[in-house]
């Protein structure tokens, strides 16, 4: 856990290099709950919010560990969660959310496309630029692992709606999810996830059918 002054300094130093009075939202990386505790930060993140240089307070969950913050979020101090969440990472749906509604806790779903394999495009020759975190996630064990998975879920995609769109709306129809953070590269790309905001909810039988492609897992990407 950052020292209270390491914080302080860190988020004055922030305004100053982004010119404004105040950041809408802060939020804490790489958490694990075992800081939950610490008066330290606790004092620290309530000394900028009462003194209005921070508005909210969020933490980011590591990945596949969506339960590494329950004991922080009944601190009373935290805002917001960001957290893995898409059609095959549904594990926040277990006990995360139903804390996050609770405590009126907002909801930021990263990582919506599964680092691409729920746009459709991903092949079994897949390859990236050296240094790309792809390359780590999709190593030969996982990549084989997941092909037949999407494959198993373009079945199901409705007509007249893409993947992506699917992914985006599935993690969208649940009340928990506050806003979706998909990474966009192209003017389209932009364009086509704006759209996948407005759609009607997904019936219930397609929702029923993307529960049951839930798929636990730990992947090693050190």
């Amino acid at each position: 856990m950052s020292p209270a002054d390491h914080i302080r300094e860190y988020t004055e130093t922030s305004l100053q290099n982004l010119g404004v009075d105040a950041v809408d939202l802060q939020q804490f990386h790489v958490w694990t709950d075992e800081w939950s505790a610490d008066d330290r930060w606790q004092r620290a993140v309530s000394a900028l919010k009462e003194e209005r240089l921070v508005r909210a307070i969020g933490i980011s969950v590591n990945r596949w560990q969506p339960e590494n913050v329950l004991r922080t979020l009944v601190t009373g101090l935290i805002d917001s969660v960001q957290v893995v969440y898409n059609v095959f990472d549904q594990s926040p749906e277990d006990r995360l959310f139903p804390v996050c509604q609770a405590n009126n806790i907002a909801v930021i779903a990263r990582v919506p496309f599964d680092e691409g394999s729920l746009t459709g495009t991903l092949t079994s020759s897949a390859t990236w630029p050296e240094g790309d975190f792809r390359n780590l996630y999709f190593r030969p064990d996982n990549l084989q692992a997941t092909l037949p998975r999407v494959d198993r879920l373009r079945k199901v995609v409705p007509p007249g709606m893409s993947m992506p769109e699917l992914a985006l709306r599935h993690i969208l129809a649940h009340p928990a999810v506050t806003t979706v953070i998909p990474g966009m590269r192209k003017l389209r790309h932009v364009e086509a996830n704006l759209a996948a905001s407005g759609g009607p909810p997904l019936d219930a039988a397609l929702a029923a059918e993307l529960r049951r492609h839930r798929w636990d897992r730990h992947i090693d990407v050190e």
